[in-house]
């Protein structure tokens, strides 16, 4: 992994600077003994400052691509392994496919958890795209790693089918005969090609995990493969009818890919029944967390710590809290005021809006419409008072 450079190191890390130039207050003249004691309690004291002050580095990740856009040039993406990095100068048309997916991702996340505290938000111009919530080996990093990878192996697989890469086409293993329920079928068309795409997404997002082997490390490949292995199930067989009159007397079918929402859905349930486990003791394997707790499937989401509550702003865990976040004042869910504000109440807004209606087509070859106005009320959650928010921060 790259490191940032001097220059930036000592822009992280202002205590470091501080150590150089702040100097302990000299002890008064004594004996020899209790000099060197005084100068050793002073570098004690200073060693402990710098130990509180000091904030542990949030790593980089190749999501940022997807906020490259199409600039991406290897040498300048932040937080990529040595691998990734041949992976990316080797293969640069498949690396806009990985931006694209990133964006993909992003988009899907944010819609799965539109209605909760924590709502995948992303931190513009940060190289770690969420912050110091993914230090934590929680429910949520467990979703993003796993979407994440998803996301990577349907934007690849498309773009090979469609035709926007030269290293791969279209599945060239769904060749021949073959039958379903419905009875036999020939192979045509351009199926999807699953297989390429999550043989890259695994060789690309897994490089830096297989480096570090670690607990977490662990955790974050199980749920990456959990990512790939939602998309190849919603591949769905799509069939056209040959014959006489539109009779199915033959059928030519292929494989194509479903939506990516049907793969935020799975994984979006795969979150709510996540298993809590801890990593065994030679560090192969997971065991569960608590005794009598379900053991984890490959098809699970796995988590080691359990996650704030995203309540209030909190820069440790990384929380942005839920202050000004829209509410419903009727909904018993996790959108409504109650949950999504914490118990702090709520506060109301009357906002007229604009909006276009009773649109008619004119001939030839217009729409018109009116200008309607609908006065609502929009609820935005609380503050949390001052002494409470400065407690998590």
């Amino acid at each position: 992994m790259l490191r940032p450079g001097g220059a930036e190191r000592a822009a992280q890390h202002p205590a470091r600077r501080a150590g150089a130039l702040v100097l302990a207050p000299a002890p008064r003249p004594a004996a020899p003994d209790g000099s060197r004691a005084a100068a050793r309690l002073s570098l004690a004291c200073l060693l402990l400052l710098l130990l509180l002050t000091l904030p542990t580095r949030v790593d980089t990740s190749w999501w940022y691509i997807g906020a490259l856009g199409a600039r991406v040039i290897c040498d300048n993406i932040p937080g990529l392994v040595s691998r990734q990095r041949q992976l990316c100068q080797r293969y640069p048309d498949i690396m806009r496919s990985v931006g694209e997916g990133a964006r993909e991702w992003i988009r899907e996340c944010q819609h799965q958890f539109r209605h909760h505290r924590w709502n995948c938000t992303t931190l513009d111009r940060d190289h770690t795209v969420f912050g110091r919530v993914m230090l934590r080996s929680s429910r949520e990093a467990a979703f993003v790693y796993a979407i994440s990878s998803a996301g990577v192996v349907h934007a690849i697989t498309r773009a090979c089918s469609q035709g926007e890469l030269s290293v791969c086409s279209c599945d060239p293993y769904t060749r021949g005969r073959h039958h379903d329920q419905r009875g036999d079928f020939d192979w045509g068309g351009c199926s999807d090609n699953i297989h390429y795409g999550i043989r890259f997404a695994k060789a690309f997002v897994d490089a830096k995990e297989k480096r570090l082997k670690d607990a977490r490390a662990l955790m974050n490949l199980h749920n990456n493969r959990c990512g790939r292995t939602a998309v190849r199930r919603f591949l769905k067989l799509e069939c056209k009818c040959h014959g006489v009159s539109g009779s199915c007397t033959l059928r030519t079918c292929w494989r194509a890919l479903s939506d990516f929402r049907s793969t935020g859905d799975y994984l979006r349930r795969r979150y709510d029944g996540a298993v809590q486990v801890t990593a065994t003791q030679d560090g192969a394997n997971f065991t569960a967390a608590r005794q009598g707790n379900r053991h984890a499937t490959r098809a699970d989401l796995v988590y080691f710590d359990n996650s704030p509550d995203y309540c209030v702003l909190d820069k440790a865990a990384g929380s942005l809290g839920t202050a000004g976040r829209v509410c419903s004042k009727t909904s018993k869910g996790t959108d409504g005021c109650e949950i999504m504000c914490c118990g702090r109440g709520y506060d109301t807004t009357r906002v007229t809006r604009v909006t276009q209606c009773e649109c008619k087509f004119h001939w030839c070859c217009a729409v018109r419409c009116k200008e309607c106005r609908n006065t609502v009320d929009v609820h935005t959650c609380k503050a949390p008072k001052k002494a409470e928010w400065l407690d998590q921060t």
